[in-house]
């Protein structure tokens, strides 16, 4: 009989598992899904109640055959793919490969990968999570149904290769809204005073203007700052009230995927898909001494900050020998998740606190030992007490108005002596001021005043780390979804990332313009967000998955049936722009080519008008000047006036200096092109054929008058006239069987000879 397999999702397990599980087991791997939606067609019976059709991927057959051979006659198998939505899909696709009469099937969570967490999981196995599964799949068709069927609009009505997503689509348009805001964001004018002042004891502080006559004071330009100044002139500075408080700030839970994203980001400068790429190989096992792999953190998928009591127990025990007493708190802290948090795992932790990022240096790469002591150090510290500051503030009063200063420092570090936030560190690095010891009713020395003007800012472009935090707000997506969202966005060229910041590009905002205009809900935020609330209560078994797709599709059929009539077309008709044409004064639209976006004249073919563009800073689109028109050699053949070189949407061509008198173009192919010396075929073409590649780099032969005339042939050009019918040229041919020979370009004729001959 053969052992009870236990199969997980990467390979990479399967040693760290096996180390715990011993003899009495084989493991074996997956190696990610192992089914799918067919590659290459919808793959959903929209009228069988939205039935998917998952096929074994391709190339996925060899795994198969070994997960089948692993498997023999045993009896049981234990499904221990993640503990997740994807995970449990795995798990049932596994099991219907390897259904077989008398087995039976166990779902398996390893929540940690360490000898208590597998040998735990192994001994208290659970069934299929039916709910979980279902959740999944109305996600895949849901993405599936979008993707496969609001895409091919792209392509007909832009350009091939664009995609939709109903995520991805959503993030665009987040990012292209707030461009839009900091493109009609216009700046305010305001000023600040701040007075420099001295005690009877050092240092020498700064006070802020803030009231007069216990109003708040607006200072919106320098006449106002200037009276203000004249008013204050030999006023004395009389402490009025001086305020002194210690608070209390209590450590932040440990980290949820989102939040261990965004820290990732700020502190150690990490992408959102690499944060999650080391936490995987911290999760999956690295050897911490000869052939010892060990499971450093908890599963990194979560949004729950639940914490097991056993390892805040722990937590308590280390911060009390390592930091003192003082440090530990007299019961452990756990933390209430939010009500929207899925609670099937556990925060981010490490597996053990003893586990510590000194011991593990040797034995982690730079990313993995960065990554873990953010980690380690984020959940040892929300264990400890609390830091307590002293915060020192004074209300100094001049006359009829009223200025404010503070500080603060740290009584107790508490938690603070072990981690500091990103927001910490900002905090910090602001070297926030000491006050001096005041009494209140004591006049200060003045030294100085500062009246400075200050402008408005317009709302921040979107950094990884405040674009996870928006999704996350929103409700868009899921944590594990966040970092392929952000890299497909990116690697679609909906966006480019500058300098550390998301800025949609031209083919974005078109993209995204066309998908609002004709999919308002469908690619809205709060539709989305709602969308993945059902997908929640599919797993919670509060709503039924067949309700959710179909009352997701009535709607989205409804418009998808209109789009093909209601979407513009952006090879055709373009977007407006309220820009003239300097040609002719047409109207200029936004059209996209082989190389993106550009604006033409709408009155194409009579005026051939079209440039690059730039957007300034207020989104207005500004026409790209021409550098001064190369003048070449060659003549025209229709005028006798030099070519000159200029570009159009297909790239570079010759054109008659003598436009628009004469209107003669020729293709400049590659480079001039190899002209081969031959008429062209054509009636009534004075061109000459020339040797021209295609996109892809093959060789072709064209007239050298394209686009007037569009002669090609993928056969070299012979100068020898046909001698059965007295065509202008052979071309010569290359098969397998016949070896080169020469034929008549005339398709008609049949004439053919040997080369040689």
């Amino acid at each position: 009989m053969t052992k009870p397999l236990v199969v997980v999702e990467s390979p990479t397990k399967v040693r760290t598992i096996n180390k715990y599980l011993g003899k009495a087991y084989n493991v074996s791997s997956t190696v990610g899904h192992i089914k799918d939606l067919p590659p290459r067609e919808i793959g959903i019976d929209i009228d069988d109640a939205f039935k998917p059709n998952y096929r074994i991927i391709p190339g996925k057959n060899k795994v198969v055959r070994a997960l089948k051979a692993a498997a023999g006659d045993a009896t049981e198998i234990f499904l221990a793919s993640d503990p997740d939505r994807e995970g449990e899909a795995i798990a049932w696709h596994t099991a219907e490969i390897l259904k077989k009469k008398g087995r039976k099937f166990y779902r398996v969570l390893f929540h940690e990968l360490t000898k208590n967490g597998i040998q735990k999981a192994i001994q208290t196995p659970d069934a299929l999570n039916k709910n979980k599964y279902e959740a999944q799949q109305a996600r895949r068709i849901l993405d599936r149904l979008v993707g496969y069927q609001v895409s091919p609009l792209l392509w007909r009505k832009v350009k091939g290769g664009l995609s939709a997503g109903r995520v991805q689509s959503v993030t665009v348009r987040i990012i292209c809204e707030r461009e839009r805001a900091i493109w009609a964001f216009d700046p305010e004018e305001y000023w600040t005073i701040t007075a420099d002042l001295e005690g009877a004891t050092p240092p020498l502080f700064s006070a802020k203007l803030a009231k007069k006559k216990g109003k708040t004071v607006k200072i919106t330009n320098k006449s106002t700052s200037d009276t203000i100044l004249a008013e204050l002139s030999g006023a004395r500075y009389i402490v009025d009230k001086v305020s002194r408080k210690t608070t209390k700030r209590n450590p932040l839970p440990p980290f949820i995927t989102s939040k261990m994203q965004q820290e990732a980001i700020r502190k150690l400068k990490f992408s959102a898909k690499k944060t999650m790429s080391v936490a995987q190989q911290l999760y999956e096992g690295i050897d911490i001494g000869p052939g010892d792999p060990t499971g450093l953190i908890t599963y990194m998928r979560t949004d729950s900050i639940r914490i097991a009591a056993e390892a805040a127990h722990e937590a308590m025990d280390f911060i009390g020998t390592q930091f003192g007493p003082e440090y530990a708190p007299d019961k452990p802290r756990f933390f209430k998740n939010r009500s929207k948090a899925q609670d099937a795992h556990e925060a981010i932790r490490p597996t053990s606190v003893y586990h510590t990022p000194e011991k593990l240096a040797a034995y982690l790469s730079k990313d993995q030992l960065q990554l873990y002591r953010m980690i380690w150090q984020r959940f040892v510290a929300s264990q400890m007490q609390p830091a307590l500051i002293n915060q020192n503030s004074v209300a100094i009063a001049a006359g009829a108005y009223t200025f404010t200063a503070s500080g603060s420092s740290v009584k107790f570090p508490g938690f603070m002596a072990l981690y500091l936030s990103a927001d910490d560190e900002a905090e910090k690095k602001e070297k926030k001021q000491p006050l001096p010891e005041l009494e209140e009713n004591t006049e200060l020395k003045f030294c100085a005043i500062h009246p400075k003007q200050h402008f408005t800012l317009p709302p921040p472009r979107f950094s990884e780390a405040s674009l996870v935090k928006e999704l996350e707000e929103n409700g868009i997506g899921r944590p594990s979804t966040y970092a392929s969202i952000l890299s497909i966005i990116r690697d679609k060229g909906y966006v480019d990332f500058i300098k550390g910041y998301f800025k949609p590009s031209e083919l974005g905002f078109i993209v995204n313009d066309l998908l609002v205009q004709t999919f308002p809900d469908i690619f809205s935020v709060d539709f989305t967000a709602k969308l993945e609330a059902l997908l929640d209560g599919i797993e919670e078994d509060r709503v039924k998955l067949i309700d959710v797709l179909s009352q997701f599709y009535k709607p989205f059929l409804e418009k998808l049936e209109n789009a093909p009539e209601n979407m513009l077309n952006v090879k055709g008709v373009g977007f407006e722009t309220n820009l003239k044409c300097p040609a002719c004064d047409g109207p200029l639209h936004i059209k996209v080519g082989k190389n993106g976006p550009f604006i033409t004249c709408n009155n194409y073919p009579e005026c051939r008008f079209s440039r690059d563009f730039t957007r300034s800073e207020k989104g207005k689109i500004q026409p790209v000047e021409l550098p001064p028109e190369e003048v070449t050699d060659k003549i025209c053949d229709q005028c006798g006036q030099p070519m000159v070189i200029k570009r159009g949407r297909y790239g570079n061509f010759l054109a008659c200096s003598g436009y628009p008198a004469c209107k003669s173009t020729q293709s400049l192919a590659n480079g001039n092109g190899n002209d081969l010396g031959i008429k062209c075929p054509e009636p009534d073409c004075t061109g000459t054929i020339v040797e021209k590649k295609s996109r892809r780099g093959k060789v072709f032969y064209g007239c050298n008058r394209f686009p007037q005339c569009t002669f090609a042939t993928w056969d070299m050009p012979v100068d020898k006239p046909c001698p059965k019918c007295g065509a202008k040229f052979m071309v010569e041919k290359t098969t397998k069987k016949q070896g080169t020979f020469l034929t008549c370009i005339n398709p008609e004729c049949k004439h053919r000879e040997d080369k040689a001959e």
